[in-house]
């Protein structure tokens, strides 16, 4: 038997593809040479998974060995979820951290001083203004969460929510107020997004600076920055409203405010401009080291952009 000859690739920049699609319920296959999702009366739809980012997949959805190859081939990140992405379980790596960021990601992070300038530069992007001097990164952030806490009691107040604090049980969604179901649903499609474009610049999840020891620590580094221009005012917006299906609203207007903002855009310009305060110079690539796995030949977009 030979092998089947796949044919070119002509990948689309992360910068210009569609942010974040959901999935539930469905089986996830390649049929005919195209990506779809099949329900349980046989019908398909298609899926145009080379021009997406982040595929998430929820509860009732089973995935072919055929369809998480094309994922990969193509660069879309698949993120398996809970119910409205109240957890994140697992997520399919679209090709791989390279040593040489990876490298200097774990450098900046190991070093206190260059993970202080590192974080004094989230803050300073994230509220617009530098942070206090002489304070470390456990001070920082504790000034970091009474901001936050006040900027969630003003948006509450901007569109007349109830809220005592954020609160939620992973193991029972529906126990939840519809604020924080809200921030859960929309602070998961930030995350996915988020964490395709760490991985497709080649850099490691879980190094972060601010959040420390979780699977995607680095991705909540990187999300924080863009909260509360985005979704955080979405969830609330929406959970003003108090709709029958207030997950799906705010999956909705968060597809619309990332394409408004041109959020995946800006994303990896960030954080080139976050680790490069660390004042480090990034190690040079090794003269063995394997290519990215979608390589730009034209050159076209931001460096570390995946096609």
């Amino acid at each position: 038997m030979t092998d089947t000859i796949l044919p070119p690739l002509k990948p689309i920049p992360i910068k210009d593809r569609i942010s974040v699609i959901y999935v539930e319920k469905g089986n996830l296959d390649v049929i005919d040479g195209a990506f779809v999702v099949v329900d349980k009366n046989g019908v398909r739809t298609h899926i145009p998974i080379g021009g997406v980012a982040c595929l998430m997949l929820e509860p009732g959805t089973r995935v072919s060995h055929a369809s998480v190859t094309l994922a990969a081939r193509v660069g879309c990140l698949l993120v398996w979820i809970g119910e409205a992405g109240v957890r994140l379980y697992a997520s399919g790596q679209p090709g791989g951290a390279r040593a040489d960021r990876l490298l200097y990601q774990a450098k900046l992070a190991l070093d206190d001083t260059a993970r202080l300038k590192v974080v004094r530069k989230m803050y300073e992007i994230r509220f617009g203004e530098k942070p206090p001097e002489k304070r470390s990164v456990e001070q920082l952030r504790g000034i970091e969460g009474v901001r936050v806490r006040k900027m969630y009691e003003l948006l509450a107040r901007q569109y007349r929510v109830t809220w005592t604090r954020r609160n939620y049980d992973a193991d029972n969604w529906g126990s939840g107020d519809t604020a924080n179901r809200c921030l859960s649903s929309a602070t998961a499609c930030l995350y996915g997004i988020c964490e395709a474009a760490i991985l497709a610049a080649g850099y490691a999840p879980a190094i972060g600076f601010i959040h420390t020891g979780k699977p995607q620590s680095f991705v909540y580094d990187i999300a924080d920055i863009f909260k509360f221009e985005t979704v955080v005012p979405v969830a609330f917006r929406i959970a003003g409203r108090n709709p029958r299906d207030a997950e799906r609203d705010v999956r909705l207007a968060c597809r619309d405010i990332f394409r408004q903002t041109r959020l995946l855009k800006r994303i990896i310009p960030t954080i080139e401009q976050i680790l490069a305060a660390g004042e480090i110079a990034p190690p040079v690539a090794h003269e063995e080291a394997v290519d990215i796995a979608i390589p730009n030949k034209e050159q076209i977009g931001d460096a570390g952009h995946r096609g």
